[in-house]
């Protein structure tokens, strides 16, 4: 006999083997607390993890049209074009940070709400986007249309001017092939790396470096949420330091937040390591009075104990030399030979020898003037 056959022969059901196992001190015995309070998910946990941990830039990327906080003629253009149901392929190109590609993908969600993740392909620079890409991974989703919808399909690719001559050919004919199921957006920092027959083809916005009143507006959102602590001048510094790029404010931001806690004028020059007024004002000054003995002496002694950057002294000198008041040739023969400097160092050579040159291209603006005088 098997080993339940005293309940097979009285007719009942055998019992399952869980049931069979609970001992007699278990069935009074209280919920512990891990039974009482069931502990989150690891999925929880990593989402909320997540979210913490992004990035501010990523954070606080705009996902809706009216979170945009500048160019407000381009997005009303391409606005009234999605509503209409009339959308080109579109080239966006500018300097980074200036909204590109938040923006056609928060036209993307207006477009598509729900259906998003199936009516868009983003491709970016982290993605292998050669010749193979275009006749496969692209023309296969742009081949196909889906159900219940007559909406185009969107294929952005952010960053196409990294993409090779050949992709660029190739992705002409493409588009040409598939104008009916999908719609192209190029995203680019330089309209130029984009060969004519493309651009032809697309319907081109320029975005431009944002002022530093929107900077400061969106700047200042951020920095109430994350509860920064701010000190008169912080914000406006990261806005001075950003340069229209709104990536780079939010970047020396949360930079300065974490390293100090503070966000000061002091602190933010610090954590990036750039020169602050006073410094550029000091060098102008040793430039435009000292000797070149002196000047050099002074100049250099200032970059080593800060560790300063001479490409960075370059960008606030240029600023200030345009206040100069000098003859209009003088002034354009020095501000041409500064971006000689800056192209020199940009080729790798040794900062000493161009401090050294930069200072001898102001002692001889000196001595120009003090002969035209």
């Amino acid at each position: 006999p098997g080993r339940f056959s005293r309940y097979r022969r009285q007719g009942e059901p055998a019992p399952l083997m869980a049931d069979a196992m609970v001992t007699d001190e278990e069935v009074g015995a209280e919920p512990t607390e891990m039974e009482t309070v069931p502990a989150p998910s690891r999925r929880q946990i990593t989402r909320a993890e997540q979210i913490a941990g992004l990035p501010w830039v990523e954070k606080y990327r705009p996902k809706d049209m009216s979170d945009l906080v500048s160019h407000e003629e381009i997005i009303g253009t391409i606005t009234r074009l999605i509503d209409a149901g009339k959308l080109p392929h579109l080239l966006l190109y500018g300097p980074p940070g200036t909204g590109k590609t938040s923006t056609i993908l928060a036209c993307a969600h207006k477009m598509y709400g729900k259906n998003y993740a199936s009516m868009v392909l983003e491709l970016n620079a982290s993605d292998d986007r050669g010749i193979d890409v275009v006749r496969e991974q692209i023309k296969e989703f742009a081949s196909t249309r889906q159900m219940f919808t007559s909406a185009p399909k969107l294929i952005v690719l952010d960053e196409a001017d990294n993409m090779t001559k050949d992709a660029q050919f190739s992705l002409r004919r493409v588009i040409e092939k598939f104008t009916r199921n999908a719609r192209f957006c190029l995203v680019c920092n330089y309209a130029s790396k984009i060969i004519p027959a493309l651009q032809s083809r697309c319907t081109r916005f320029r975005f431009a470096p944002l002022s530093e009143e929107q900077a400061l507006s969106r700047t200042t959102v951020v920095a109430e949420a994350e509860g920064v602590l701010l000190a008169d001048g912080g914000l406006d510094a990261c806005v001075r330091l950003g340069q229209g790029d709104m990536r780079r404010c939010l970047n020396v931001l949360q930079s300065t937040h974490m390293s100090f806690g503070k966000v000061s004028p002091e602190n933010v020059y610090k954590c990036t390591g750039h020169p602050t007024p006073q410094d550029i004002e000091a060098v102008l000054r040793w430039l435009l009075e000292e000797d070149f003995v002196n000047a050099y002496a002074h100049a250099s002694q200032l970059m080593a104990d800060k560790a300063l950057a001479l490409q960075d002294m370059l960008t606030g000198l240029h600023e200030h030399v345009l206040l100069l008041e000098l003859p209009p040739m003088l002034k354009a023969q020095l501000v041409a030979s500064l971006s000689d400097v800056e192209l020199r160092l940009s080729a790798g050579t040794s900062e000493k020898v161009q401090l050294a040159g930069l200072i001898g291209i102001f002692q001889h603006s000196k001595t120009q003037l003090e002969q035209a005088a």
